[in-house]
């Protein structure tokens, strides 16, 4: 690939053309951590939640997350800002919205790297003391990751592409070996689809399969965040984000179905609930041996590494877009005259991080148990609402130009009302994703009320005293250079199909 930085290429931006349909694809599936999701996740949601009924709910939670995408993609010819949620919103409700949305973006993305971090920094301590018996303190293997994820980060957006796809090629490869050997034990005969049926599906617990489910799901809609740095991006993104959600729903699907079958519909909820941290790697263990578990506990490492890294790419991009909208100090809207990189974000993420990571430590706390667990949660919550809104304001910004189709009004709006409802869900059962009954932990979603707040707050001073910032907030790249107001006035004439 020939290098993208020329006389022609304008200073101080993303590099364009820099990421394939698959490149995306892989980064964002990566980012789920889809190994993570299935070693810890679904089985939590086979003990709590509707036991065999979780690969059902997990097919209706995949057509949800479609009904969302579908408006999703719409915007993108409109919006081109790495800012995604932010920018949506911003020009389809109001620039305070926009704001309140971008801090709230932020600080729930930074609420799921770290607690990937974290999660991340424990199983690599505790898979070298089971291999090798030898103690480390998750601290150094904190650094250790937060270093590379750094460096990676700083370099050229492709370098983390290639990692994070050679990441997931291995995690998912192994997964899907598992069920193939899982589905060829029970034969044709013995195939079990009541996962799929509604008596199962319907069965008590399914508002916690919905938060799990839904959960296991968050992260496909940062293809967005991409799009300046994508070839084409008209077909690229919209490509990527279909089959994010395909693949990703796909994988939950079958996987966690295999696992029903492996255990059996009648004893999958009470033989997760007895152990389910070891209920995947106990099955990889009877498939394929010693082996299988060492490399599924490995395989679980180099998956949240991947995550996180992930994540870090988000944000940085998430603070680039608002540092060049205004919002932020400038300097956090360089880019890298030779990577093309945010270079200026991933400093002070990489200090943010650290800081974070450094505060567990310093008081003691548990990686997985404290670091993990509270903040995890408190970033899926965080994302749900960002979800909700985004897909309710997408009917708002084709309403204004006075368009309306299946796409662009009924898919997002349903599909927003149905993620509002597991938003509910997720609040209201808050305990469930968190493990404890701490009152500190449980009420950590309060504040997302206060940074929303904090917000509507930045808006509204820069609407009456700095209107020219007010003015670019959300307009970056909007229509390849028209400006929100004109977004937000008058519908254009000729409206585009």
């Amino acid at each position: 690939m020939s290098n993208p930085v020329s006389g022609t290429e304008p200073p101080n931006r993303l590099l364009a053309g820099m990421l394939g349909t698959n490149d995306i694809i892989f980064m964002i599936l990566a980012c789920a951590a889809p190994m993570g999701v299935l070693a810890g996740i679904i089985p939590l949601a086979f003990a709590f939640g509707n036991g065999a009924g979780m690969p059902g709910t997990q097919l209706g939670i995949c057509a949800v997350m479609l009904l969302f995408a579908v408006g999703y993609v719409r915007m993108m010819p409109h919006v081109k800002n790495a800012g995604a949620f932010y920018a949506y919103i911003a020009v389809s409700l109001n620039k305070e919205t926009g704001i309140a949305a971008a801090y709230t973006a932020v600080v729930a993305y930074i609420c799921a790297g770290t607690s990937t971090l974290g999660a991340m920094a424990f199983f690599a301590a505790d898979f070298l003391h089971s291999m090798f018996g030898i103690s480390s303190r998750w601290e150094i293997w904190a650094a250790i990751a937060m270093a590379a994820i750094a460096w990676l980060g700083y370099r050229k957006i492709t370098m983390a592409a290639k990692v994070l796809t050679v990441a997931l090629l291995l995690e998912v490869g192994l997964i899907l070996l598992i069920d193939v050997l899982i589905l060829y034990d029970r034969g044709f005969a013995g195939l079990d689809f009541s996962s799929f049926t509604p008596s199962t599906i319907f069965a008590p617990g399914l508002g916690i399969g919905v938060i799990y489910a839904i959960n296991g799901c968050i992260g496909f809609e940062a293809t967005a965040i991409y799009q300046e740095e994508a070839k084409n991006r008209k077909v690229t993104i919209p490509r990527a984000t279909y089959g994010a959600v395909l693949v990703l729903g796909s994988f939950y699907v079958l996987s966690s179905w295999c696992l029903v079958l492996a255990v059996t519909p009648e004893k999958i909820q009470a033989v997760a609930a007895a152990d389910p941290g070891r209920l995947v790697s106990g099955i990889a263990a009877q498939h394929l041996g010693e082996f299988g578990r060492n490399a599924l506990n490995l395989l679980t490492v180099t998956s949240l590494f991947a995550a996180a890294l992930g994540f870090f790419n988000n944000i940085t991009r998430y603070m680039y877009a608002l540092s060049r909208d205004g919002l932020l100090p400038a300097p956090l809207g360089r880019a890298h005259p030779l990577h093309g990189s945010p270079y200026m974000a991933c400093i002070l993420l990489t200090v943010i991080f650290s800081a974070i990571v450094g505060v567990f430590a310093l008081a003691g706390l548990d990686p997985l148990l404290n670091l993990a667990t509270s903040l995890s949660s408190m970033g899926a919550v965080g994302l749900e609402i960002l979800l909700t809104v985004t897909s309710l304001s997408i009917p708002v910004y084709f309403a204004r130009r006075h368009e309306y189709s299946a796409g662009k009004t009924l898919a997002p709006l349903i599909g927003g009302l149905l993620i509002a409802v597991a938003t509910y869900l997720s609040l209201d059962n808050y305990s469930a994703l968190t493990g404890t009954d701490l009152v500190a932990v449980n009420r950590l979603p309060l504040l997302f009320l206060a940074v929303a707040l904090i917000g509507l707050a930045h808006g509204t001073y820069l609407r009456k005293f700095r209107p020219a910032t007010y003015r670019q907030v959300g307009s970056t790249q909007v229509e390849e250079g028209r400006s929100a107001d004109t977004e937000l006035g008058e519908a254009p004439k000729t409206a585009t199909a």
